[in-house]
């Protein structure tokens, strides 16, 4: 048996099959984790959002802020964004069902030495305060004032963590870290517009993942979102964010050994013709 996590999807159907050919991936002896965003901006989001689901207690997912994304335009509260691919997923017969399961999955999953979260944890966050933090979004999301949540999570201020923030601004930070960061500030300060490659961070920041917490040394944490980062692979982080979706490639890390396994946008190679 071997667990496959595998990096940002959104809506690349065709690679997601064609990495679980490469992988030879079997329902009744692998598992699969993935990092988050499964839907949006590629053409196949409704089909890997059914995929996902299908799989039942063979996926472990946490939520990208795509994912979230979907939740709220299906509740009204969001305009779908010009390069919105979540037309089909709204219009589908089974929508009810797919943003019902959706609104179950974790923001944060930690198992044996392994996390996984879409974006980021943030450094003066040990693991029991991380999962925690997590565990109140997953609550909110699932119970019956879920919208509110939603309504409220959009903005980047505050752009840094206090025990003592309540509601929307503590829910906000947290959701913020867990799908939207990718660099911190010397000072502890979430810069999230920034998106991108890492010779290119401002003076003053650094990756959310080498801002130094003892919390490293426990766990390697296993995040997407990056797609300027690229395959990033250091002893306590992997990011699987190999770009698909930008034509790049779509990418799985066996966690028993750690390997990696890659395949080309089956996507861009079907629009070009190529075979």
């Amino acid at each position: 048996m071997s667990t496959y996590a595998i990096g940002d999807l959104q809506g690349c159907f065709l690679s997601l099959q064609a990495l679980l050919h490469k992988i030879q991936f079997s329902p009744a002896n692998d598992r699969l984790w993935f990092v988050g965003d499964v839907v949006n901006r590629g053409p196949g989001s409704l089909e890997c959002l059914r995929f996902v689901k299908q799989l039942g207690n063979v996926a472990t997912m946490v939520l990208g802020n795509h994912d979230l994304h979907l939740l709220s335009v299906a509740e009204g509260l969001r305009p779908l964004n010009k390069n919105d691919t979540l037309k089909p997923i709204l219009d589908a017969p089974d929508c009810k069902a797919l943003l019902a399961w959706l609104r179950q999955q974790k923001l944060l999953h930690i198992e044996d030495q392994y996390a996984l979260v879409h974006a980021g944890l943030l450094p003066n966050w040990g693991w029991p305060e991380a999962q925690a933090l997590a565990h109140e979004i997953e609550c909110a999301l699932r119970g019956p004032d879920y919208q509110t949540l939603l309504q409220n999570m959009y903005g980047s201020e505050p752009d840094y963590w206090q025990a003592d923030w309540r509601n929307a601004p503590r829910q906000r930070v947290i959701i913020n870290a867990m799908t939207r960061m990718r660099i911190i500030s010397t000072d502890g300060h979430m810069q999230l517009k920034f998106k991108g490659e890492f010779n290119h961070i401002p003076d003053g920041c650094v990756p959310w993942f080498e801002a130094k917490t003892s919390r490293s040394l426990e766990r390697t944490i296993i995040a997407g979102h990056w797609s300027a980062l690229g395959l990033h692979i250091v002893p306590n982080f992997a990011g699987l964010d190999s770009g698909c979706v930008w034509g790049r490639e779509l990418t799985a890390m066996r966690l028993e050994d750690r390997a990696i396994f890659q395949v080309h946008c089956a996507e861009i190679e079907l629009s070009s013709g190529v075979d």
